[in-house]
């Protein structure tokens, strides 16, 4: 193994990075710095998280708050984009890499360390997500992925493999679902959604009411939009994460943000993922409306296209490339016509605009009604017709004569 001098792990206190803190120092003779990133997984995640890293064997441990940024500078200009990935996923685990690998990397300039490693699996998207941001942040640092390298092969040989060091774990041997949270969204994998036939259990479900076990009444809630960002929640302003809190806050209660979905991963396979995303639900619900108001029918046309393009490239973790600045460039220009404010009906795992209004509206109901108006002269639709459909006029006339 090549010589590595200190490295810099990206650390959550489960049991992967737990055994990785010792393994690399076994197998690569390295100082390991733990970098923890506070992306509002929970404050019970980051509880002793320090000293569990000490505990480890890493030499210090940096943990770092990140949550309006990722909010702000992620979250925001991806909602922009309008990002759905395979109609469903809202791209929680996929929008928090970038900003992940990024803080990583500052702290290994920090430290002065010559790596990077992250406890991602060869099998999923994570790997390719942080390594393809290293790769743009930080060429010059190796990184070191020991789910690719070391023997460990189940949760009970890495209990093992800490039990032998007397490292202390509180991971037990058997672990139904995989997680992953953040201010955004939790995520879950595993167990019996492995099998699609499977409906998932409550168990699975840890952010969100059922439906059936939401309030028997619905919930309305205003939420005020700003050049396609959302500032403020019933009539009160708050920070793009403050924003978030408290549409989670509301829509969990009602069950909203549930998705089932088997996704294409992209290395290959397929995979059953269960997401729960309350509050970033209600914001593209609302972000949605404002855009049936503001854009033509070729905007909302080519929005889309861009909503496909940039749901793709969050998902395979090419944040930081020039497409990226492209479409958000893109996105950017829909947005400053996109300020207006949106009411929300919450009920039974729903929502659903109720009311919307912007001073940028293209809607006209002077032009719309069907009662009788003075702006819109009916027979001026015959040349239109005529014309828009002049093409099929022509092939079906050249049909008549060659029959």
């Amino acid at each position: 193994m090549s010589k590595i001098k200190k490295v810099v792990l990206a650390y959550s206190g489960g049991l992967d990075t737990s055994a990785i803190v010792p393994w690399l120092k076994e197998n690569y003779g390295c100082e390991v710095v733990a970098f923890v990133a506070d992306v509002g997984q929970g404050e019970e995640e980051l509880v002793g998280v320090e000293e569990k890293a000490i505990a480890s064997g890493a030499s210090e441990c940096h943990i770092v708050d990140l949550k309006e940024e990722m909010v702000s500078d992620y979250i925001y200009p991806t909602l922009k984009t309008g990002a759905i990935y395979e109609g469903t996923y809202l791209l929680g685990t996929s929008m928090a890499r970038p900003i992940i690998a990024k803080a990583q990397v500052e702290i290994a300039r920090k430290v002065g360390a010559d790596a990077l490693s992250h406890g991602c699996t060869g099998k999923g998207n994570d790997q390719v997500r942080f390594e393809s941001c290293f790769s743009a942040l930080a060429p010059d640092l190796k990184v070191i992925a020991p789910w690719r390298e070391w023997s460990l092969s189940s949760r009970e040989s890495l209990l093992d493999y800490l039990a032998e060091r007397n490292i202390p774990c509180a991971a037990s041997a058997t672990k139904i679902y995989s997680r992953d949270a953040n201010a955004w969204h939790i995520s879950h994998e595993g167990g019996e959604l492995e099998d699609p036939w499977n409906e998932p259990s409550d168990q699975v479900w840890t952010m969100t009411n059922s439906p059936e076990a939401a309030p028997d009444q619905p919930e309305y809630v205003s939420v005020l939009i700003e050049k396609g960002e959302i500032t403020g929640v019933n009539g009160e302003r708050y920070s793009p994460y403050q924003c978030l809190v408290k549409l989670n806050e509301i829509a969990a209660q009602h069950g909203v943000g549930r998705v089932d979905i088997v996704e294409n991963r992209l290395v290959g396979m397929k995979s059953r993922g269960c997401y729960e995303t309350p509050g970033g639900t209600v914001m593209m619900a609302a972000l949605q409306a404002i855009d049936e108001l503001i854009l033509d029918k070729s905007c909302r046309k080519w929005k889309t296209a861009l909503s496909e393009e940039f749901a793709q490239l969050v998902y395979d973790g090419r944040w930081f490339t020039p497409l990226k600045d492209s479409i958000l460039a893109a996105a950017e220009s829909f947005a400053q016509q996109a300020t207006g404010e949106v009411v929300l009906k919450l009920y039974k795992g729903h929502v659903h605009a109720v009311q919307k209004q912007s001073i940028n509206s293209l809607y006209s109901e002077d032009f719309a009604t069907f009662g009788e108006d003075d702006v819109y002269d009916q027979s001026h639709a015959e040349g239109f017709i005529r014309l828009f459909s002049l093409s099929s006029r022509i092939a079906a006339l050249n049909k008549q004569k060659q029959s």
